[in-house]
């Protein structure tokens, strides 16, 4: 037969004892620290490594962690058990215990260099060219009328002055050109193109064609063209008082056919709508028999 009694005993006896050393229990707190301390510098030092070199890698914080979970789970096993054994007492007894969080992280190391800002422009491109910039390149080809097409009435008029760049017998001019002077749509504020349009009326053995650009000295030459063959002319630009004066010679032994014609200068010019009525250009032309000139301006 069971004796609860002495059972009963027993377990008094056990329980004051438990007690008594839950009461006496004081976990070493700094050693155990110091242990993880010295897991942690362990792991730190790999072989081959100087002694003098500490450096926090990213593989040392595992073992860290682990440390610290073990040092809780032995507090709270010790806790765990002291309250099991206390759970049937008259008054359950509370075991305080302190725990301690791991050192604090180190903010890990820079593994490389930090590129340099993406530069930025300063302010946005000009939208109109500055003065002496070329608002159109030199070898652009603005075309006259179409050679089929009626003639616009021209602003300039033919004359009997003596012609000395061509013989044969002087003649109305407008017996072998027609010629007009216009200023080329595709000008702006900066920069201006005047276009010269002649139309031969027979082939021509001679033929000067020049352009005045009226500019008391404020205009800048940025090209020419000429619709006819560019080995055919000696081309010159000059500047005679302040202007500018442009001027297109047919070589000797060449001929300029029949048909519509076009000689342009470009220029830059201080910035705004220019006034085109002061300048002027003059067309000398002729053949085996005849001369003439055509004068004419840009109003």
């Amino acid at each position: 037969m069971r004796d609860d009694g002495h059972d009963d005993r027993r377990d008094d006896a056990v329980r004051e004892k438990l007690r008594g050393a839950a009461r006496a229990h004081r976990p070493d707190r700094e050693r155990m620290l110091a242990r993880v301390e010295r897991g942690m510098a362990e792991g730190e030092r790999p072989e081959g490594r100087s002694k003098g070199t500490r450096r926090v890698g990213g593989a040392s914080w595992p073992r860290v962690v682990g440390a610290t979970a073990a040092v809780a789970g032995i507090f709270a096993v010790a806790g765990y058990g002291v309250s099991v054994a206390l759970r049937d007492g008259d008054a359950p007894q509370s075991v305080a215990t302190s725990t301690s969080s791991g050192p604090p992280a180190a903010s890990p190391e820079p593994t490389g260099t930090l590129a340099p800002p993406t530069r930025r422009p300063s302010g946005p491109p000009s939208s109109s060219p500055g003065a002496g910039e070329s608002g159109k390149p030199s070898g652009s080809t603005s075309r006259g009328p179409s050679e089929g097409a009626e003639p616009p009435k021209s602003s300039g008029k033919p004359t009997d002055d003596e012609d000395t760049t061509a013989s044969g017998k002087r003649v109305p001019a407008d017996r072998l050109l027609w010629a007009d002077g216009s200023i080329d749509p595709g000008s702006h504020a900066y920069w201006s193109q005047s276009d010269i349009t002649v139309k031969a009326k027979k082939p021509l053995t001679s033929l000067t064609v020049q352009l005045r650009v009226a500019g008391s000295g404020q205009v800048e030459d940025t090209g020419n063209w000429r619709s006819l063959p560019e080995g055919d002319f000696d081309v010159s630009v000059t500047e005679r008082d302040g202007d500018l004066v442009y001027r297109w010679t047919l070589k000797r032994g060449r001929t300029v056919p029949a048909g519509e014609h076009v000689f342009a200068g470009q220029f830059n010019h201080p910035a705004g709508k220019r006034d085109a009525g002061d300048d002027s250009y003059e067309v000398r032309a002729g053949t085996a028999e005849e001369r003439a000139v055509w004068r004419g301006d840009f109003a």
